[in-house]
């Protein structure tokens, strides 16, 4: 009993001193690392810049596969963010500033402690390099816990270097990971919606969908208004020449909706059509070769594009329901004038009666600013 009294008092003195230790040590890290990245500096840029994709890429996602990511409303640009809990330590991130394309500023809580992080993209040889600093002071646990990897620089260092690793494999597979099908002619339902209207540069689009989609659904969530399908996008206007496109990001709700004045949303009824239809599984850098594709099958055919007509795209599954960009589904549909041939027409997507209903009035949503 004596003997496990002294070992008892032993490992006390050890645990104290090892706490005496770690109180004393530097916490403070300044750590920069880098890679070059095969992929566009636009996609890449806007890959990071939304936190719904950081969980497949993060150091601490691939060491703790348990780890829980959560979201918030907001998790593109500037204010985004998004927290987690994991074995390796439960923190949160946000966006203090962007320049759109160059760099990402951060504020970062890891373990009770604060730090501050800045990406920056940058064109290079064979793709983008990204450089990547981190400076702030760790928590006593994390210094317990980076005691025992190597010291607070190297531990931080050593997820950066992972993390930025995982990156390039995860981009490269999500990014590229993609199919495009042609399903033919189809009659398109028609459907109340609500939109918001704005004009965007073609290469923009993409990162203002992100932004938007969650918007436009919290207001719909936030109004208690019911909802029919999946958001869309009608293109007004969309102008290769220039680069700029106008378009409305659309929900489809059943029935006809009157916002209040001031408003930056409005209502809008989509008629039935006959168009082409195509499905991307993908990223959405692909729609234009899937559009491509769609008006390919429309000369091969002898189909005439009613130019005139409401050409639009569905995202049946978006980024906000699955974080993965491989698993996006965008249905596309192209209005065709005159009545196609009916052997042609897929009739599974045969029209239907519009709703007649009286109309319902609705708050202002949170302004948005692409």
């Amino acid at each position: 009993m004596t003997i496990l009294k002294y070992l008892f008092l032993l490992l006390l003195l050890a645990l104290f001193a090892t706490t005496v230790y770690v109180a004393t040590l530097d916490g403070n890290f300044e750590v920069t690392t880098s890679a070059v990245i095969k992929s566009p500096r636009a996609t890449l840029f806007n890959f990071v810049n939304d936190y719904r994709n950081w969980e497949t890429f993060v150091s601490w996602k691939k060491e703790d596969p348990s780890a829980q990511f959560f979201y918030p409303g907001n998790t593109v640009g500037k204010g985004g963010s998004y927290s987690w809990k994991s074995n390796e330590g439960d923190g949160d991130m946000t966006t203090t500033a962007i320049q759109d394309g160059q760099s990402i500023s951060q504020k970062v809580h890891l373990s009770g402690a604060e730090s501050s992080s800045t990406w920056v993209f940058k064109d290079t040889v064979g793709g983008t390099k990204i450089i990547w600093r981190s400076k702030g002071k760790m928590s006593f646990k994390y210094k317990m816990y980076a005691l025992f990897k190597g010291g607070a620089s190297e531990t931080y260092e050593s997820n950066q270097q992972k993390t930025l690793a995982q990156l390039e494999k995860t981009l490269a597979y999500e990014i590229n990971t993609y199919k495009i099908k042609v399903n033919g002619l189809v009659k398109k339902t028609g459907t109340f919606y609500l939109k918001q209207s704005i004009n965007s540069k073609i290469e923009k689009i993409a990162s203002n969908l992100r932004i938007m989609i969650p918007r436009m659904i919290r207001f719909t969530e936030k109004n208690k208004i019911t909802t029919t399908g999946h958001p869309f996008v009608i293109y007004h206007t969309y102008d290769t020449v220039n680069g700029v496109s106008n378009l409305s990001v659309c929900i489809p709700v059943k029935e006809e909706i009157h916002i209040s004045e001031g408003s930056d949303m409005s209502s809008g009824l989509l008629y039935p059509f006959q168009a082409v239809k195509t499905t991307l599984i993908g990223d959405y850098s692909h729609t234009r070769e899937a559009w491509s594709k769609t008006r390919d099958y429309l000369k091969k055919n002898y189909l005439t594009e009613n130019l005139g007509g409401t050409a639009l795209e569905i995202y049946s599954t978006n980024m906000v329901q699955v974080a993965n960009p491989s698993k996006w589904v965008t249905e596309i549909y192209v209005p065709i004038k005159a009545q196609a041939p009916a052997a042609l027409v897929n009739t599974a997507a045969t029209s239907v009666p519009l709703p007649t209903t009286a109309p319902v009035e609705t708050t202002s949503p949170e302004t948005n600013t692409p």
